[in-house]
């Protein structure tokens, strides 16, 4: 997995970012590079290039970029010496991608010298040319194609896909085909930022670097697993993309299926270092085991809601879901019989990112005599908004005169146990992406495994033409989502 430290040998980078003036870049990209300058990781020849439609020149955006820090940036973070190096590396070009000329320019400014006596740290005579795609993802070929007919591609320049990669598994294909047709698959980086969380990656940590949980990770000790991402905002803001999508395409096809695959993936070889396919092959394996959800299937094992007050928000009246829940089983040796529940949505109770990992009951009742109550022991795994894990067991209740058993947590916060801040995922992400690290980004496989998957759900709801069920902002979800917990004797933890 991927660490930062301030001794890093960062190669010398052309980070163009299309889409260099939208929120993603302002609100997440350009503050997880600046804290990279921050801890003086940046080689002294990088330049950070936003291209975009809006008429800014160098000093305008970086007026514009400035103020996002300022924004974006927590206070005591905020140092002048490191915004002012920062602000220094930005340019910015006003492209229309079907004026040539203006494709003339970002050809003129990528190819120029850059005065510096090493310049990449690798041996190679220019800087690492990356180009971030924080754009639709039906721009990423023509974008890509119009790259490589301008001679800026070489054999050590990167992509970065954002999400969503298509709208379905043969548009998801097609983009893929597109951009493989300039990028080899070892320069393409499709990001998912969750991946990135601190929190996910101690999961890996905390499963194969102690032994006591790995003998009891499987159907014989595990009785399910509950996956919540949950949002307290509603599509505003970004009605015209999430209309299109919904919570399935948004979220479940490529966030919560990323977070089942880590908890289901069997032991890679190696994490780290020069094995970047190892993580990658065993997430693959869970996709391919994923019981398919067809027909009636997805009648019984899904439900869809929407928010009363999304029509209303989004201008239009709208089938479209905003909330998810689901119940998924792994095919194989390891899971086989164990329900594992998703469910995401917006204008829930609470933001909360959470894994439950629920373990079964002791097999004999040693105490029956006991007071007090017992709860099944379980791990959590916490991605917002404290990131952490608690391990929830049961503890005699002090005090004599008999047993009173209790539920108790080895509660593990990351901010109370490290005295050091946990990086933003894009951050790290970024940081990665730099250092050609690809273990936490998506492989072409993986994302068209999870579109195979997820592709008949989305289009049973369609057969069915059943509208969402309504749910009040600030609850917990449509009351099917429990039902779909209840008929099998178990309930959601946590409130959404």
């Amino acid at each position: 997995m991927s660490l930062s430290s301030p001794d890093l040998d960062l190669p010398a980078c052309d980070f163009t970012v299309f889409g260099g003036t939208g929120d993603l870049a302002l609100r997440k990209l350009l503050p997880g590079l600046y804290e990279r300058e921050r801890q003086r990781q940046l080689h002294p020849a990088t330049r950070i290039i936003g291209v975009s439609r809006h008429a800014l020149d160098d000093a305008g955006y970086r007026d514009l970029v400035t103020t996002a820090l300022f924004d974006h940036v927590p206070e005591d973070h905020l140092e002048a010496g490191a915004v002012h190096r920062l602000i220094n590396r930005l340019h910015h070009l006003a492209l229309d991608a079907h004026d040539p000329e203006d494709w003339d320019l970002l050809h003129g400014l990528l190819k120029e010298e850059v005065s510096t006596s090493s310049t990449s740290g690798t041996g190679s005579t220019g800087p690492t040319r990356i180009f971030y795609l924080a754009v639709g993802s039906d721009l990423f070929g023509p974008i890509c194609q119009r790259l490589d007919d301008l001679g800026l591609v070489d054999a050590e320049s990167r992509v970065v896909l954002e999400k969503p990669i298509g709208a379905d598994l043969a548009s998801s294909r097609a983009v893929n085909d597109a951009v493989g047709q300039v990028f080899e698959e070892r320069q393409v980086f499709r990001i998912d930022h969750y991946l990135g969380k601190e929190s996910v990656q101690n999961l890996l940590v905390t499963r194969f670097a102690n032994i006591f949980l790995e003998p009891i990770w499987d159907s014989r000790w595990v009785d399910h697993v509950q996956i919540t991402v949950s949002e307290t905002l509603g599509a505003a803001g970004r009605g015209d993309y999430y209309d299109r999508a919904g919570a399935m395409r948004d979220m479940v096809q490529n966030h919560l299926l990323q977070l089942l695959c880590l908890v289901a993936m069997e032991p890679p070889t190696y994490v780290g270092g020069d094995a970047h396919d190892a993580v990658r092959d065993e997430k693959l394996k869970v996709l391919r085991a994923l019981k398919p959800l067809t027909g009636a299937a997805v009648d019984r094992d899904t439900v869809r809601g929407q928010y009363t007050t999304y029509g209303e928000e989004i201008g239009h009246p709208s089938t479209t879901e905003t909330f998810v829940a689901l119940r998924a089983e792994v095919q194989n040796w390891r899971w086989a019989g164990v329900p594992f529940y998703l469910r995401t949505g917006k204008r829930l109770a609470r933001k909360e990112s959470t894994i439950e990992v629920v373990f079964k009951e002791p097999p004999h009742a040693m105490f029956p005599h006991s007071e007090g109550v017992t709860t099944p022991n379980r791990l959590t795994v916490r991605m917002q908004p404290d990131e952490g894990m608690q391990l929830h067991v049961t503890a005699k209740h002090p005090g004599p005169g008999g047993i009173r058993l209790h539920p108790a947590s080895l509660d593990l916060s990351y901010a109370d146990a490290f005295d050091e801040r946990s990086p933003d995922a894009y951050e790290r992400l970024l940081l990665d992406v730099m250092r050609g690290i690809p273990t936490l980004f998506m492989r072409r496989d993986e994302v068209e495994a999870a579109w195979a998957w997820t592709e008949p759900v989305i289009e049973q709801w369609q057969r069915s033409a059943v509208e969402p069920v309504r749910y009040h902002p600030g609850t917990t979800g449509p009351a099917a989502a429990a039902t779909l917990l209840a008929r099998e004797g178990r309930t959601w933890l946590g409130e959404a």
